[in-house]
């Protein structure tokens, strides 16, 4: 699908899709307009061959909205020096033998980033700086079509429903800085939000489910909710694309409409990636069905 004479847009077959013909560091508003377009339906866009500094990078993601704060993971908030907005997800570890990103190199669960708030951040953007000669691979899930993969009862029973998204610990399973190790979900820090929600701008319907660790159905007995979101759960893999990572590939997401995991990888490897993330412009609002 073309959506301009310059970019091309290029489906994955599942969720997203790579846009071609674009330099990211040099995208004038048209090719912006253009990219948002494409980028409302597709929910992911893969850049590759970009050379960006870390000023291309806060500036190209300042058309998607108003710039947010790092997360405060396990490892706490790591950023270049003189670039607070900026998010180091890494594996390596300075002189002193101190992480110089967050995340390391093991495996990270599915998730929504930080849907434990009240206002989650509308989207992501990942630039790749150094990678691992293999692991490492970023997936992204459709939560458009999980939802329109699921039997109408199943949307009729959890169309009026919320989820409790957790935020005691992170996407790898690290506590987070300040929080206490809890496994309860009915008491632990974190947001209820409703489970099929309505994109703003393009008004598509999609599950919200953040992360299934501490995960809780409110108002229901725990072992009910955990066989309703077992249930659920087992739509979260109807439409997934799979990124090999490449240096100068730059990915934005739409956290609202997907979710993410990443593999693990060799710890003897360097991978340094720079995110950014964009405020969110609300809470996720439910979906009328």
């Amino acid at each position: 699908m073309s959506v301009s004479l310059a970019i091309e847009v290029i489906p994955t077959g599942t969720v997203g899709a790579e846009v071609k013909g674009v330099d990211i560091a040099r995208a004038s508003k048209s090719e912006v307009d253009a990219i948002k377009r494409a980028w409302y339906r597709h929910d992911v866009l893969v850049f590759r061959d970009q050379k960006l500094s870390d000023d291309d990078l806060l500036a190209f993601s300042r058309h998607f909205g108003a710039l947010d704060s790092p997360p405060n993971q396990g490892a706490g908030r790591r950023s270049p020096p003189g670039y607070p907005d900026i998010y180091v997800i890494s594996n390596v570890r300075d002189e002193a033998g101190e992480p110089i990103g967050a995340l390391g190199d093991g495996e990270a669960a599915w998730h929504t980033d930080m849907s434990y708030l009240a206002r989650p951040p509308d989207a992501s953007m990942l630039y790749s700086l150094e990678i691992p000669a293999a692991g490492g691979d970023t997936y992204f899930c459709g939560m458009k079509a999980a939802l329109a993969a699921m039997p109408r009862e199943l949307v009729a029973r959890i169309k009026d429903l919320d989820i409790k998204h957790d935020g005691t610990y992170d996407s790898g399973g690290n506590l987070r800085k300040g929080l206490t190790a809890t496994r309860d979900p009915r008491t632990s820090t974190g947001t209820p939000h409703p489970i099929v929600i309505r994109h703003p701008e393009s008004g598509e319907r999609g599950l919200y489910l953040g992360r299934r660790l501490n995960a809780y159905v409110v108002g229901l007995a725990i072992e009910e909710s955990e066989r309703l979101l077992d249930r659920i759960w087992s739509f979260v893999e109807t439409a997934v694309y799979r990124h090999r990572w490449a240096l100068g590939d730059l990915v934005l997401w739409d956290n609202r409409t997907t979710m993410h995991r990443r593999d693990a990888f060799d710890p003897k490897a360097r991978r340094v990636m720079h995110r950014t993330q964009i405020k969110g412009s609300g809470a996720p609002a439910r979906a009328a069905v």
